[in-house]
């Protein structure tokens, strides 16, 4: 997420965890480079000076705890500063009260507002929920279609008529319609330019819906100014909350993030990507602990809880560990990998590894997966589970059979055979060490 500032602020860390000596000369050094990485990403100029100058005064000043060293302590610091800069440490939930929960979605045009109800409604729905959701846009043509089309495909209900141009009708109909619902989402007609017009859709429908909740979508990619934004319409209501969109590699990210949060408008979701599931709760520790290549650990794990068969994996798992791997166990590899999201995002997740993997290798490798899927899909049961026997004459069956090449069998063979022979390796030495990266998480949660 923001690839050029994780990367710059984890290269900055790098450059701190290299040095020998924790000096002052250190200290301004490091600071200047997270200077230089926040400006670059439209963090205000003043909001960095403010954010730099806390890190150094407490860098020279406060004596680090017993059992972590003065260079572990120094990215403690950045850690907390920036989590603080975000926001503070506790995540803003969405919390289902009342039956029907009534959401009411607002955004200026082009903020992605009607691609982000289809992100929120895969998300409940993932939380056991079955949302419906009300079309309002009586502006945008195509408005109505996009939803049917999102809703279609995740299987949810969906009112609208696009012959009729009354917002405040449609909404009434709606809510009638859905009245023993448990969630329903209302989307409203985007405004152009002035958030008086925004504010003002939203007093007109909340006369209708009386909304549960009131969220406000903000393009990242508009940076410094989404605060104005979330500044208006979080003093013109008590129940607002903003989702940042478009999270997936604007210069501008970064901020939109900090402009927002210096309002005090509560950041509960963040879209990171294009895709459906490109979408999760605005965490700032996670968060600033993903940039700063420390990974995300737990929120792997509540990934993998949701979207993965546990039987399946600790089948897998017992396999890769044992040397029994076979081109089944890594099948259902590439399908929980699939079910757990873009694979940069995942591996952003792993302590040390997220900002050392280019995005380029990342969306090669998820199309190779892709082929090995489509290769594997031809073979037979007995050659999957045996993966040995399959020679000349079977790859170039195969290879027919799945439309590649015969070096492409190939190079899925020795992806496997490299894969198995890793995978007992770690079994024999007992897992991956934790070593430093794990006291200083340590200290980041006391």
């Amino acid at each position: 997420m923001l690839g050029n500032l994780g990367e710059s602020l984890s290269n900055s860390i790098k450059k701190l965890a290299g040095m020998s000596v924790i000096d002052k000369k250190t200290v301004k050094e490091v600071v200047k480079d997270i200077q230089r990485a926040l400006i670059q990403s439209d963090v205000n100029v003043k909001l960095v000076f403010k954010l730099s100058k806390r890190i150094e005064d407490r860098a020279l000043n406060e004596k680090p705890p017993k059992g972590i060293t003065a260079r572990e302590y120094v990215i403690t610091i950045i850690y907390e500063e920036m989590v603080n800069l975000l926001g503070g440490s506790e995540p803003a939930k969405l919390e289902i009260t009342e039956k029907p929960f009534k959401i009411l979605f607002l955004g200026l045009q082009g903020s992605g507002k009607t691609t982000t109800i289809g992100k929120l409604c895969k998300y409940l729905i993932k939380k056991g929920y079955n949302p419906a959701v009300v079309c309002t846009d009586t502006w945008r043509p195509a408005a109505y279609e996009q939803l049917r089309q999102l809703t279609d495909e995740l299987d949810i209900s969906l009112y609208g008529d696009p012959e009729n141009k009354d917002a405040l009708d449609l909404a009434k109909k709606g809510l009638e319609k859905f009245k023993n619902q448990r969630i329903i989402i209302f989307d409203t007609a985007g405004r152009h330019k002035q958030e008086s017009d925004l504010i003002e859709e939203m007093n007109r429908l909340d006369n209708v819906i009386n909304p549960s909740e009131s969220i406000l979508v903000v393009d990242g990619t508009i940076g410094q100014i989404a605060g104005e934004q979330a500044k208006a319409f979080s003093e013109a209501t008590d129940i607002g909350s903003i989702i940042i969109s478009k999270l997936d590699g604007s210069g501008k990210g970064g901020g939109a993030l900090s402009a927002v949060a210096e309002t005090g408008a509560p950041i509960k979701f963040i879209g990171t990507g294009e895709k459906i599931d490109d979408f999760e709760v605005f965490d700032p520790e996670r968060f600033i602990s993903r940039l700063l290549g420390m990974g995300d650990i737990q929120s792997l794990v509540e990934r993998a809880e949701e979207n993965i068969d546990e039987d399946v994996a600790q089948k897998t798992m017992n396999n890769m560990m044992s040397g029994k791997f076979t081109l089944v166990d890594m099948r259902n590899q590439f399908d929980m990998m699939n079910k757990m999201g873009p694979m940069q995002q995942v591996m952003s997740m792993i302590p040390g590894l997220g900002n050392k993997v280019p995005k380029e290798f990342t969306k090669m490798t998820e199309d190779k997966i892709e082929t090995f899927k489509i290769i594997m899909s031809s073979m037979t049961q007995e050659e999957m589970e045996n993966p040995k026997m399959i020679k000349q004459s079977r790859a170039r069956r195969i290879a027919r059979g799945s439309g590649v090449e015969e070096k492409d069998i190939k190079e899925l063979l020795k992806y496997y055979n490299n894969s198995k022979r890793a995978m007992k390796g770690i079994g024999k030495r007992g897992g991956f060490g934790g070593g430093n990266i794990n006291r200083i998480m340590n200290q980041m949660r006391r």
